[in-house]
């Protein structure tokens, strides 16, 4: 758990961060969204220490980090750095053992553990654990980057714009693969964005930050549907068709849904989204079936009433 107690960050007579406070659950993703200047990434610097706070307290784990050392804070926190970060006279085998080398792991450790992690991140250790950076594309330096941070298991892991540096169709396909990586099911995560859509896809929970300091926090349907003020409303409105499409889930309208005994073999999930949903119905000509875990029901998503959409959506305006 990280809890961050009126945090606020002075460089000079500018105010970077602004009596910033929230708290992240054990397990739970935390995505800070805003524009250039918004004070995002120096939050995000002050829980590891790469930066100092001018005042407050941060808590994790129900400690104060600021009696702990810094190097020993460090251990438990993964951090993946825009533009990947990459030492380019170490290979990816070296690159992701840094930090087991440093808490001198035993060799054989070390080894079966990078290529553990180069299996999960689809980058096969034969084809990739001796090559150095530069002959690799974007999309595999950030999994290499991504590798990195997670070599030691941390519980906490800290992003600041991870795929800030890739093209749009790398950037949609390595954001599909942060979601379904079992690594990060049970890890604390704050994730630093300017991408409203990346927020959205990611984040339990969204804090939209401004001019240092933290507007709201809540999930993406509470900033979408109950706005703190004019500027939250505002910021979502260029985006807000697709934004309540990604935040109305199967779910919330399963009644209306048609029942069916049999699944498909690729069945949807009820908790994802009707955006989600969409674009399977896109890829897909044959029937589209959901299946709802806690009643065990299988309903047919081929065909979604658009007025049931847009009335669910009414309800939480």
């Amino acid at each position: 758990m990280i809890v961050l107690q009126n945090i606020s960050k002075h460089f000079g007579n500018t105010v970077a961060v602004s009596d910033v406070s929230f708290e992240v659950k054990k397990g739970e993703t935390l995505v800070l969204l805003g524009t250039s200047g918004s004070g995002k990434t120096s939050t995000l610097r002050m829980i590891n220490r790469l930066i100092e706070p001018t005042s407050g307290n941060i808590i994790i784990n129900n400690e104060n980090i600021f009696s702990k050392p810094i190097v020993a804070l460090r251990r438990n926190i993964g951090y993946v750095l825009q533009g990947y970060g990459l030492f380019p006279h170490y290979t990816v085998a070296e690159n992701i053992a840094i930090v087991p080398k440093l808490l001198k792991w035993p060799k054989d450790k070390i080894q079966n553990r990078v290529e553990e992690i180069l299996h999960k991140l689809q980058l096969p250790p034969d084809q990739y654990k001796n090559a150095y950076p530069e002959i690799l594309s974007g999309g595999q330096k950030q999994r290499v980057g991504l590798a990195r941070a997670l070599a030691a298991d941390p519980s906490i892991l800290l992003m600041d714009e991870p795929f800030g540096a890739l093209d749009a169709l790398t950037k949609a396909s390595v954001r599909k693969e942060f979601k379904e990586l079992d690594e990060l099911k049970k890890k604390t995560i704050i994730l630093v964005t300017h991408d409203i859509q990346e927020a959205f896809e990611l984040g339990d929970k969204i804090g939209l930050m401004d001019k240092g300091n933290l507007v709201q926090v809540g999930t993406p349907e509470e900033l979408l549907f109950r706005p703190a003020n004019d500027f939250v409303r505002n910021f979502f409105t260029q985006q807000r068709l697709q934004l309540e499409l990604q935040s109305i889930r199967l779910k919330s309208i399963w009644d209306n849904l048609p029942l069916v005994k049999e699944k498909a073999e690729n069945s949807l999930k009820s908790n994802q989204s009707l955006w989600e949903v969409m674009e399977v119905l896109v890829r897909n000509n044959a029937a589209v079936t959901a299946f709802d875990e806690e009643t065990g029901t299988t309903k047919s998503v081929a065909f979604i009433h658009l007025q049931t959409v847009l009335q669910k959506s009414k309800k939480h305006s």
